[in-house]
């Protein structure tokens, strides 16, 4: 899969004194984000993440970046900063240091303790720079100014990088939540003083861009929650992300209020809230958290299951819960609360986990229902703010589908920003940042790159459409033996058809038409054995097409005697 604008060329060479800025993920879609940014022939990268699969992706684990553009130049990197501590932000760091492992790590002490934990897995030490919000550090020739935001992880940062072409401001994943669980806010002063400055290019969150108004506050998820657990008296299962430490913090604090012990189940939730309760960021009230094999030696009413798999992810607790597939049952009389919103893609995952509790006689509280979570990104009226704030000389909305990146635009453009000075790119687009102007210069090929299994980058688009077809539409295999001096079909044609509702007696009315016309084209010169497989796909193909209206996966064999 190469770039998506085929009108773009490569991008000529970097003038001198000019940034260049390629994103390699998140522009076009809710994932694998991470931008490059080139000055004075260094590199500085700015989050490194993952998309997760969607459902005409089958047997795909993870979607990297493509990290082609900068494989011939791992040496010129002088760090990977890390906004925060999401998957989608530093899931894809471990393949990116296989291919050079001293490159700095930097970010809050939360997002570095989330990745290196990570790294652990992969057998990787990585290099770690800790930084805090109001801290300048140099990086080669980048100049970063790191500043608070919120989001619905603790510690995210955004980054202002300063070099000889100007500033530009990242803000990585963020919301205006004025009164947040931590009392962090975003730091609006800072964003006020750079402004002042002169901020160049303006690189912004755009997920809720077609949200209007601001998010609600975190803080009114506390009192649904615990109404929720007030009207429950069988067990309670809340699914969320496993780096959500606000969401873990207000399922304790409602399991404390009314006598429940919470039990995690997960590797990534246990690993990720342990993780968080030692640093300080999760208040574990006293006596509330228990290993989850004692959960059977309590009654229903004082148990809290707090898992993974809120987005129908299929190897996630939950979902394997909603299937049957897990230790932990789900009963009628239950509460099954979804603590986290619906990522554009994953609708029908969801929905199908939904059903399924549903079906087991649990009762499903989620977003659609009840108010037990809030978004993590800034809608409209918080993105004019920003604008307002900042009157940036170039924006270039970030992280979204390509109708999120639009309304983020829209909504700069009403602001005052020249809509020639509004960059809408996509993956692979190159813009350069040339004495105060941002424009679209090129573009580099920027697929997705496959993890399936343990191999990384093999599985191809075509390999995909292969498992698309086997899954939809079925499979057949074909085999004949002709004589090479007589011409004729001396065994066969054996057709074997998998994934189809008829009998295989059904292909019975097809063998003498493979015979006829393989005999046909040996008549007429055709002696190639791959020729004579192409004939026996076409003419089953052209039958089961006809007959049972199905275009399946069909492999022909043809062997000379």
């Amino acid at each position: 899969m190469s770039h998506p604008h085929p009108e773009l060329s490569l991008p000529p060479a970097l003038p001198a004194g000019a940034l260049r800025i390629v994103a390699l993920g998140g522009l076009g879609e809710v994932g694998r984000n991470m931008a490059v940014l080139e000055y004075d022939g260094r590199l500085l990268v700015i989050d490194c993440g993952v998309l997760f699969p969607e459902d005409n992706q089958p047997g795909v684990d993870l979607i990297l970046p493509d990290f082609d553009y900068i494989k011939d130049r791992l040496d010129d990197i002088e760090a990977i900063i890390l906004t925060h501590g999401h998957e989608d932000h530093i899931g894809a760091v471990p393949y990116l240091l296989r291919l050079r492992r001293d490159i700095p790590l930097v970010g809050s002490q939360l997002t570095l303790a989330f990745i290196s934990a990570k790294l652990k897995e992969h057998r990787i030490a990585p290099v770690t720079r800790v930084v805090k919000e109001d801290e300048t550090v140099a990086f080669g020739p980048f100049s970063c100014e790191f500043v608070a935001v919120n989001h619905s992880i603790p510690d995210a940062l955004a980054v202002a990088v300063t070099t000889g072409a100007g500033t530009v401001l990242h803000t990585g994943d963020f919301k205006m939540d004025q009164l947040p669980l931590d009392g962090r806010v975003t730091d609006l002063r800072a964003f006020a003083r750079l402004g002042e400055k002169g901020v160049d290019l303006f690189m912004v969150d755009s997920t809720n861009a077609e949200v209007p108004g601001f998010v609600t506050p975190e803080v009114e998820i506390g009192p649904v929650l615990d109404s929720v657990f007030a009207a429950s008296d069988k067990r309670i299962i809340v699914a969320s992300f496993s780096s959500h430490v606000h969401r873990v913090q207000q399922v304790l604090n409602a399991a404390h209020n009314h006598g429940r012990r919470v039990a995690l189940v997960g590797r990534s939730m246990v690993r990720n809230m342990g993780i968080a309760a030692e640093l300080g960021y999760l208040k574990v009230p006293d006596g509330v958290l228990i290993d989850l094999k004692k959960v059977d030696s309590l009654r229903d009413d004082e148990i809290v299951l707090m898992c993974t798999g809120s987005q129908g992810e299929p190897m996630a607790a939950l979902s394997r819960m909603a299937n049957g597939d897990h230790k932990v049952s789900v009963s009628h009389g239950d509460t099954v609360i979804l603590a986290s919103s619906l990522i554009p893609g994953n609708e029908n995952a969801v929905f199908r986990i939904i059903n399924g509790l549903t079906r087991l006689g649990a009762r499903v509280v989620h977003g659609g229902n009840a108010k037990v979570h809030v978004s993590g990104h800034a809608s409209a009226g918080e993105l004019i703010y920003c604008y307002n704030i900042l009157r940036p000389k170039n924006v270039m909305p970030v992280h979204g589908e390509v109708r999120h990146l639009v309304a983020n635009g829209a909504l700069a453009v009403k602001t005052g920003v020249p809509a020639d000075r509004v960059i809408l790119a996509e993956d692979g687009v190159v813009v350069d940042l040339v004495d105060g102007k941002a424009s679209v210069v090129g573009a580099v090929p920027c697929g997705y790159v496959y993890v399936d299994g343990s191999s990384v980058g093999e599985l191809t688009d075509a390999e995909l459409k292969d498992r698309q077809i086997l899954g939809e539409e079925g499979f057949i295999s074909l085999f004949a033996v002709v004589d090479s001096a007589t011409g004729k079909v001396i065994a066969g044609p054996h057709i074997l058809a998998r994934g189809f509702a008829e009998d295989d007696a059904v292909f019975e009315d097809v063998r003498p038409q493979v015979v006829q016309a393989l005999e046909d084209s040996i008549a007429g010169g055709a002696t190639d054995v791959h020729q004579l497989q192409q004939v026996m796909r076409r003419v089953v193909g052209r039958w089961v097409s006809n007959r049972l209206r199905r275009r399946p996966m069909i492999v022909p064999v043809v062997v000379e005697a």
